[in-house]
């Protein structure tokens, strides 16, 4: 007797055949045959109408798939194969691998395990480092003194999805929020609990500053605790005064400082004296002094190099008159816009520089795109910026490249979370062109006050009015002439500034920026006052490495304990620690961004294979990730079949071939 089983077998093989055969002799051989004939006659009657259905492989595909699938379901004994995509892999660990249909179903059970590549460890070690595991392999983690994983685990699992937790020891010291009083000040954050490295910022109440004179400052958790208790003391910022001088340097005064002054010649303050002291108190200067005396007028103005005065020419200009100085194209402005006749002398001119530095990579725009392009971008550029959909802009929808630094982004809110604004208060009588009492976003009306005759238009943005309606003449104060910054070029004047203007400050040679680069105009006084420092004890922006970035704005300067973070462009792989450290005036060791590995058209049809997944086309693959490859129509395998499947390491990997 003679039983034959047809099976179907990948890569054009001959079907899988199975030949029994008995031979029957004598009694003895037609007794065995009888019983043989028995048990098929049983097992036939038993398993009439068994089969099994199309099996569903999760990140898997039978071969020759659609060729197949109309035949389900399939009778008791025929077998297949099936693969698994990218990233996982069968238990057998083979490329194609044979399911049997049984009457307990495929057999073994096809199954599709992810493949976890495990990298080196941050902070901890593991003799895993470097290994590829299946899914359900556990890995074992020793971190550091100091550090741990997530939950305090010993190990991690490869999962369906990846590793059950990134593979890093993570500080296991906390700072906490109520280890913190700020004394005339509070914390702008809501976190309770801060890791190692980790900074929050605090703010003063108006009218005090930081130790350093700023409206704010960061404090950071370090191994021991805070690195310091913040404080917020009482300050007076240095005046400005009229026919008057003072010696002192300082942009700032803490409660009761004294600072002396000498009237310019000729002069004398209100109590008739040549020399007098002002006391910085709880609600300011004790008093301005005024100095009296015959002040001349001006002659033309200066020549401004690399620029020009906005004016027009004129015999004479009276004492406090004042000119509006401009920058030749392509040349950007420092120090104060205005220069002003002072008693016969002109204020110093502000300096005309050649444009400033290009900017890295362009800040993220939440919930919103730019076009793609490639930094740097020189100085001046500016860059579109689009809302995705059901997001609306708020703000301008340009950013641009101003000395290595982007304008402020705009924001982008979703559309059904826009508020609404109300019906516009007035104090005085006026008219309204709509009687609605409510109005949606970009909504534009116009008013009208008593006694005028003509309409002033405000348009509702997110649930403010811009401008704010106004009949009453309210005018936002006015910011005193500009502090003059230690270690800066000059910025005598005595021209006061209105609601949002700058100020660019320029250092002194052999000083850089600390942080901010100009001062800016807020509710009566200047914000974010520059600092300038000698440039060798502190060092200068951190170390660029190849495809890849700070994500944040480069400073011209870091204090010592500065962080900063790298980020890697797309298709490349970080190796070592994201984030850099400013100690003894040098960057910590920056990490490397490893290549993808680029899949080559020609060289896949030089070898007539093509990638078995195509949809949707890859050419790119990160370190770790697997590609899979299948040969073209007519064409058969010249390679072991194990190489069709390969692993991409740093850039490189192999190609199969087929013949």
């Amino acid at each position: 007797m003679l039983i034959t089983v047809n099976e179907a077998a990948p890569g054009g093989a001959a079907s899988l055949q199975g030949r029994f055969q008995l031979h029957a002799a004598g009694v003895t051989g037609m007794l065995l045959l009888t019983h043989v004939l028995l048990i098929l006659w049983i097992s036939s009657v038993g398993g009439q109408g068994r089969h099994c259905d199309f099996p569903k492989i999760n990140h898997g595909i039978l071969y020759n798939e659609k060729k197949y699938k109309a035949s389900f379901p399939v009778s008791l004994g025929k077998i297949f194969y099936y693969s698994c995509e990218y990233n996982y892999m069968p238990p057998s660990k083979y490329f194609w691998t044979p399911i049997t249909c049984t009457e307990g179903g495929w057999s073994p059970t096809p199954k599709c395990l992810r493949v976890c590549f495990f990298p080196f460890v941050e902070n901890g070690q593991s003799a895993s480092s470097g290994q590829i595991y299946l899914e359900g392999a556990t890995v074992q983690i020793t971190c550091n003194k100091g550090y741990s994983l997530p939950d305090n685990q010993g190990s991690i699992t490869c999962a369906e999805g990846g590793w059950s937790s990134p593979p890093e020891c993570i500080s296991t010291k906390k700072c906490l929020k109520t280890d913190i009083v700020v004394a005339n000040g509070f914390l702008s954050e809501s976190e309770y609990a801060y890791s190692v490295n980790k900074e929050t910022q605090y703010k003063c109440k108006a009218g005090y500053t930081t130790a350093d004179g700023k409206t704010s400052g960061t404090v950071q958790c370090l191994q021991g605790g805070w690195s310091s208790q913040p404080t917020c003391i009482k300050s007076c910022e240095r005046p400005v005064l009229v026919n008057a001088r003072v010696k002192m340097d300082f942009t700032w005064f803490q409660l009761n400082d004294m600072l002396n002054y000498e009237c310019d010649t000729g002069y004398k303050n209100q109590d008739g004296h040549t020399t007098g002291s002002i006391v910085c108190g709880e609600d300011g200067w004790s008093h301005l002094p005024i100095c009296r005396g015959q002040v001349r007028s001006c002659g033309q103005p200066p020549q401004l190099p690399n620029g020009k005065m906005k004016h027009r020419k004129q015999g004479k200009y009276e004492h406090s008159e004042m000119v509006e100085c401009d920058c030749n194209p392509n040349f950007v402005m420092k120090g104060p816009k205005k220069i002003q006749c002072m008693d016969g002398e002109w204020t110093a001119l502000p300096t005309c520089v050649e444009p400033g530095k290009a900017c890295g990579f362009m800040p993220q725009l939440e919930n919103g795109y730019s076009q793609p392009s490639v930094p740097p971008y020189r100085h001046g550029v500016s860059v579109v910026l689009s809302c995705r959909n059901a997001y609306t802009m708020i703000g301008n929808t340009t950013i641009t490249c101003i000395d290595g630094i982007w304008t402020e982004l705009p924001k982008c809110v979703a559309t059904n979370q826009l508020k609404r604004c109300e019906k516009p208060r007035f104090y005085t009588r006026s008219q309204l062109s709509s009687h609605t009492y409510e109005f949606n976003h970009n909504a534009r009306v116009s008013y009208k006050c008593a006694g005028k005759s003509t309409y002033i238009q405000t348009v509702c943005i997110d649930g403010k009015w811009d401008p704010e309606p106004d009949c009453l003449g309210k005018k936002k104060p006015l910011c005193p002439p500009p502090p003059q910054i230690p270690n800066a070029q000059n910025m005598l004047t005595t021209v006061n500034y209105q609601e949002g203007e700058k100020v660019a400050v320029l250092c002194k040679e052999n000083h850089a920026f600390l942080e901010a680069k100009e001062l800016v105009c807020r509710s009566g006084r200047w914000q974010s006052l520059p600092h300038c420092v000698e440039s060798g004890q502190y060092c200068g922006p951190p170390p660029p490495i190849g495809n890849g970035d700070i994500t944040s704005f480069p400073l011209s300067a870091y204090p010592p304990g500065s962080n900063v973070q790298y980020r890697c462009q797309s298709f490349y792989e970080p190796r070592g620690n994201l984030t850099v450290t400013c100690r003894n005036g040098r960057w910590s060791e920056p990490p490397a961004c490893i290549d993808a590995c680029i899949i080559s058209e020609d060289r896949m049809n030089k070898n007539n294979i093509q990638l078995k997944w195509r949809n949707p086309p890859k050419r790119y693959a990160k370190t770790g990730d697997f590609i899979e490859f299948e040969c073209k129509h007519s064409h058969k395998e010249r390679t072991p079949i194990q190489s069709f499947r390969v692993l991409c390491q740093e850039g490189k990997f192999e190609y199969p071939a087929c013949e």
